[in-house]
């Protein structure tokens, strides 16, 4: 249960069943709420007032003014990013209503006018010389933003002119913007013929874990048809997108793909070879030995990729519904730390999610951190499966850290995506070891433990195999477009590498690198999610072995957002990512899972 009393009667009768819809009126009412208008006519003043003040005299500043004016530009992008994330979530929850797709575009370019006003600070702040920086930054007025100009000032080296930089400002509404919302408003329009429904592609997703492997299949079948019938649109957003990005790469003398993901997580480029090395070496040990242990479970001697996530032999099928998957995350996170229980509920309480499925909605999940003087929001479609519980810890271990790192600011607050992802990752750690816990029956604690290895494996194995993927779409796209017969065989070839030879595969699952949003919303994002359960391997071991003050230094972690490297954030666990035997150590559990399943035998399929 969870910690408290208060809390725990609050709950008792399992609360409200239906998943819940958020409530957006904490950023405006509506789209013609008057606020709306207000805000952009005082940030348009604003930034121009800005600029009048500040710009060509940065060198010149005492560490007082440029604190002051630090926080001015702070306060202007607040604005600025309250209205977007308005726009954003309103457009996430229904990407099929053309009036939502229009009032992003519109507040994207009336934003994105105004904070032309603002570029000119961090161009101008990363040409001051280091001996300006240093004397402004003792002031101790200055003091408090010394990470933030330390984090802004790593871009320097990849700084194109002032006007190129406009140049690049006024056209992303145009360019790499335009495209994204085009995959976006395709993906969402996209029906699936399964078993004579049109499905949308969540509701096509929540088929793919059926126990009938007839339903799987065409579900499976259709998903990959209905993605090839829109292949020529996501072949050239992909290959565009990968084209715009090689030029202004180019243009910035980022030496590879990666290059610019790796600074903008503040993390070595040898740290993160070391992770895809050490992940694509253990594909054999982990997710091929796993799948061929799941094919003798059920009683296969090969797997169709249908089957990936088919459920074990004699699992119930068990569904949960709202109240007792809130519970459940928030008793683990309770007994864990009642800061976290605490901090969650008020997801809940105040309509800080929208979980409930329907068409048009976003098919994935995410946790929005909007601005820290409103709090985030979390947008997922829970159908009651177990890993939709999951997926809500993940969601809210990464809404805890949000809200937690918040009193830093807006700027400060922002943390890396390879230390974002430990938090989401670990808050699903907190509910599967509950839930295990819990369990006495060897049989449900087996299929239980299974589950765990396949959501361990789509995180770090599926995830790497992306990532390769990715670094391969970029790499041949330097020579030429890539059709969408390449892009399908580069995807089935990184399949078969990562998931084994176990698995048979068809030409409709060639298509499916269509539908995965992070390839071209954030180009070679997904090596944070292997990252971060790594780390919380680890990190969970050091807890189960009994470290001191564990949990006091973990919301220490949490809280410090982006003022600190992960570097200095590992050294109170006596952790260190850039020691290649680290992420062994992260795998070695995965691996230990598969260990006691191996001993365990098959599960009963009664």
């Amino acid at each position: 249960m969870i910690q408290g009393t208060a809390v725990a009667e609050r709950y008792e009768d399992g609360g409200a069943e239906e998943p819940i819809t958020w409530n957006l009126s904490d950023l405006y009412a509506a789209p013609d709420d008057p606020q709306i208008a207000r805000d952009l006519e005082w940030a348009g003043e604003a930034a121009k007032a800005f600029q009048a003040e500040f710009a060509g005299k940065l060198a010149e500043l005492s560490g007082e003014r440029l604190a002051e004016a630090i926080a001015g530009y702070e306060a202007i992008l607040e604005r600025i990013y309250r209205l977007l994330s308005y726009a954003q979530l309103r457009f996430s929850a229904n990407m099929a209503e053309p009036d939502r797709g229009r009032f992003l575009q519109d507040m994207q370019e009336r934003c994105n006018d105004i904070s032309t006003a603002t570029l000119f600070f961090c161009l101008e702040l990363n040409k001051v010389d280091e001996a300006t920086i240093a004397v402004q930054l003792a002031s101790p007025a200055a003091q408090r933003w010394a990470p933030w100009v330390r984090d802004s000032r790593m871009y320097a080296p990849h700084q194109l002119d002032d006007e190129m930089e406009r140049m690049l400002h006024d056209k992303s509404v145009t360019g790499a913007g335009a495209w994204r919302r085009l995959f976006d408003q395709t993906l969402s329009d996209l029906r699936f013929d399964v078993d004579g429904e049109r499905l949308s592609l969540a509701d096509t997703l929540n088929r793919f874990d059926n126990p009938d492997a007839a339903v799987r299949r065409t579900a499976a079948q259709g998903l990959g048809a209905g993605l090839g019938d829109r292949i020529g649109v996501f072949s050239l957003i992909a290959n565009t997108l990968a084209k715009d990005k090689e030029i202004e790469d180019r243009w910035r003398h980022y030496p590879n793909p990666v290059s610019f993901r790796n600074l903008s997580n503040k993390v070595e480029d040898e740290v993160v070879q070391a992770l895809v090395s050490s992940v694509s070496g253990a594909y054999g040990s982990l997710a091929h030995r796993y799948y061929a242990l799941k094919a003798s479970w059920l009683g296969q001697t090969h797997l169709d990729y249908w089957d990936r996530n088919a459920p074990l032999p004699g699992d119930d099928n068990r569904h949960y519904k709202w109240g007792e998957a809130r519970d459940m995350v928030l008793g683990a996170f309770g007994d864990f730390e009642p800061k976290m229980a605490e901090v969650a509920q008020r997801f809940f309480d105040h309509g800080w999610i929208d979980a409930a499925p329907r068409p048009g909605k976003d098919s994935g999940a995410f946790c929005h951190p909007v601005i820290p003087s409103v709090h985030p929001y979390v947008l997922m479609s829970f159908y009651g499966r177990p890993r939709d519980v999951m997926t809500l810890a993940h969601e809210l271990g990464h809404g805890v850290h949000q809200v937690l790192a918040g009193v830093h600011g807006t700027f400060l607050a922002d943390t890396p995506l390879t230390l974002a992802e430990c938090a989401s990752v670990f808050g699903e750690m907190l509910v599967f070891q509950a839930l295990l816990a819990q369990q006495d029956d060897p049989q449900r604690r087996r299929r239980l433990l299974a589950s765990k290895v396949e959501s361990m494996l789509n995180t770090v194995v599926r995830q790497i195999a992306f990532h390769e993927f990715e670094e391969r779409l970029h790499g041949e796209r330097r020579s030429g477009e890539l059709s969408a017969d390449r892009l399908g065989a580069i995807w089935i070839e990184v399949q078969r590498k990562s998931l084994g030879p176990i698995f048979r595969f068809d030409d409709d699952y060639s298509n499916y690198w269509a539908y995965i949003s992070h390839f071209i919303h954030s180009p070679f994002y997904v090596y944070a999610y292997a990252f971060g359960d790594c780390l919380v391997n680890s990190l969970y071991q050091v807890y189960s072995e009994g470290h001191p003050r564990f949990q006091q230094k973990y919301l220490a972690m949490l809280t410090a957002g982006g003022t600190l490297r992960h570097r200095e954030l590992l050294q109170p666990f006596g952790l260190d990512a850039g020691d290649p035997a680290f992420w062994q150590r992260g795998l070695s559990v995965i691996s230990g899972f598969i260990d006691d399943l191996e001993k365990l035998g098959a599960p009963s399929a009664s």
